[in-house]
């Protein structure tokens, strides 16, 4: 396949970015979108230009580290599925290709297609643990989890926090990752000693990172590549409520 890539090519934070043509011949079909990009890396090196800085790390649809737009749709145009794991055959020979990074005023650009996403890092810090004294692990059945509720727990766990829903939300909103979050660790019985605190610190600290507000438009939903539930916003929202009242009550 012969393909025109447009990239957008920006040296620092500070500078000004552009989109940049380039062209790449001989690209196989079972390559997947990443390694289309090292292929690209490695013709630049050859004609000893600087290489395309992108986000990567385990290839396989689990880490969440990887993440670009691609003609307009975060990780590209298939449904729940990374940047890593799109492959070209989802491409037409000659056509132009749009790459972008994740735009969003929480997700500052620090090279070309890298962002810095420690905002989510900062925002699991704020709230996303659980406290256990030390010692001896407790007996697995004291403390017994319905299925429904492990089952429930673990949709909203299985978000790996790569940033399309804020990249894809016309709002820059975080809601999506927070409410997984929250929703993962508020309906098991081991988390609810910082339950009321956790909603109110993770949501506070989302809202510190200048990330926007939800508007239900749902596109977060639609481009996450775990299918997370927009029913999690709904969820933390009641967390956030109950935890507001719980502290001005008390």
């Amino acid at each position: 396949m012969k393909l025109h890539l447009k990239i957008w090519r920006q040296k620092n934070r500070k500078a000004q970015g552009q989109l940049v043509n380039y062209t790449l011949e001989n690209v196989n079909p079972h390559m997947s979108f990443l390694e289309m990009l090292d292929t690209l890396n490695e013709q630049l090196i050859v004609n000893k230009e600087e290489p395309v800085e992108f986000d990567h790390d385990c290839r396989e649809g689990i880490c969440g580290q990887c993440g670009v737009v691609i003609n307009g749709n975060a990780h590209g145009p298939l449904e729940n599925t990374t940047t890593c794991q799109l492959h070209m055959r989802e491409f037409k020979d000659g056509e132009t290709v749009l790459i972008e990074p994740f735009r969003a005023k929480g997700f500052p650009v620090k090279k070309d297609l890298k962002v810095d996403r420690s905002a989510f890092d900062r925002i699991i810090s704020a709230g996303g643990y659980v406290s256990v004294n030390t010692g001896q692990a407790p007996e697995a059945n004291t403390i017994p989890v319905s299925h429904e509720t492990a089952e429930a727990a673990f949709d909203s766990a299985a978000c790996i926090g790569c940033g399309a829903c804020v990249a894809t939300c016309k709002n820059g909103s975080a809601a999506l990752f927070t409410s997984a979050k929250i929703t993962q660790l508020a309906i098991l019985p081991q988390s609810q000693e910082e339950r009321k605190e956790r909603a109110l610190k993770m949501i506070a600290q989302m809202d510190a990172e200048d990330f926007g507000h939800c508007s239900n438009t749902e596109a977060c939903e639609v481009e996450c590549p775990q299918g997370i539930s927009v029913l999690n916003i709904a969820r933390m929202n009641y967390e956030y409520n109950r935890a507001s009242f719980l502290k001005f009550k008390k």
